[in-house]
């Protein structure tokens, strides 16, 4: 997959269209990752005896990895992935406006 944990990440679909979060977890058989702060549900819970309390919870769900594009550290903006390997034979994500490889 082209975006991992950790990378910084631009919603370019949906209802949270133009924002910014990090990648807290990909879900590579789903196609799908959890972003910090995108895609915030209202689930509505039970009270369980000596769990928990009941009321309304707020969490971020997954968003499809096609409405995500990956946000370059060097040009600061959203861009397309490309792979390279390297002298030593490892692969590595390069961008595809500055040609510097993400880290």
């Amino acid at each position: 997959m082209k975006i991992r944990k950790g990378d910084t990440v631009k919603v370019i679909a949906g209802k949270d269209q133009t924002k910014q979060g990090r990648v807290e977890r990909v879900l590579p058989k789903s196609n799908r990752v959890l972003v910090e702060g995108i895609n915030v549900i209202t689930r509505h819970v039970k009270a369980s005896p000596g769990l928990r309390q009941g009321g309304r919870i707020t969490q971020e769900a997954p968003i499809h990895i096609s409405n995500v594009m990956l946000v370059c550290s060097r040009c600061s903006q959203p861009v397309r992935v490309g792979f390279r390997r390297l002298d030593d034979g490892a692969k590595v994500r390069v961008c595809q406006l500055c040609k510097e490889t993400i880290t």
